[in-house]
């Protein structure tokens, strides 16, 4: 359907560059209400609970939650995986380089490609030896997670290559601050057509899901993608 999300990502920590981290408890009172009231209200889209914390995690999926999005990679929290199993949920993992409060100090690889498919495979196999079905991990390459604006264009030109992995690829660049340095747009809000113009690169490359803030517009820049090139036939 026009202008509707296929899945809600909801998150009650930020993770932007230089954020701080939110405390437990906190971080389930931001959440957990929402995801019931969105079941409450008979809404029945599949939730993502964006969370790096197992307790949040549990508390999200009991109140409705579908899914677990954690952009550290399972590192954060020695528990997360255990609930994850315990749940049998899908997983999205995140790369990231430092935690948010430090990643975009001074960033660096050997080779950022390879360097983010061979953690994906150390990942991979940490996930399936505590449980998680392999057929249940997604993976994000974590634009903009301790990486300069040409480590992100670098992973951005080559998205293909993580398909190697076998598993569905999920792509979070909307609004982010490379756009803005390329696109000149200092103001998030402002970010839009560029983040479209990543989206739509995206899925040139193979990307199965978009994690985007400005819904409507992408779906209708999508569509048109879709129809110019015959994926629609």
């Amino acid at each position: 359907m026009a202008g509707v999300a296929d899945l809600l990502d909801i998150g009650g920590e930020s993770t932007r560059p230089g954020a701080s981290a939110v405390p437990l408890g906190e971080e389930i009172a931001r959440t957990v209400p929402v995801i019931r009231a969105i079941r409450e209200a008979g809404i029945t889209t599949p939730i993502s609970i964006d969370t790096r914390k197992a307790e949040v995690a549990a508390a999200a999926l009991e109140a409705g939650a579908d899914m677990v999005n954690d952009v550290s990679g399972l590192t954060w929290d020695p528990g997360m995986a255990a609930v994850l199993a315990q749940y049998a949920v899908p997983v999205c993992i995140m790369h990231a380089q430092g935690d948010p409060a430090t990643m975009q100090d001074d960033p660096r690889y050997d080779d950022v490609l390879h360097d983010i498919c061979d953690w994906f495979e150390e990942r991979i196999a940490f996930a399936t030896a505590a449980g998680i079905a392999r057929g249940r991990i997604l993976l994000d390459p974590g634009i903009g997670f301790g990486k300069t604006l040409q480590h992100n264009v670098t992973i951005l030109r080559n998205l293909s290559l993580y398909h190697d992995l076998g598993l569905p690829l999920l792509l979070g660049a909307s609004r982010k601050r490379f756009i803005g340095s390329i696109g000149g747009a200092e103001v998030a809000r402002d970010r839009m057509p560029g983040s479209i113009a990543v989206a739509l690169h995206g899925a040139g490359q193979g990307v199965h899901l978009l994690r985007v803030h400005d819904v409507r517009e992408t779906r209708q820049a999508l569509s048109l993608h879709q129809a110019m090139i015959g994926w629609d036939e």
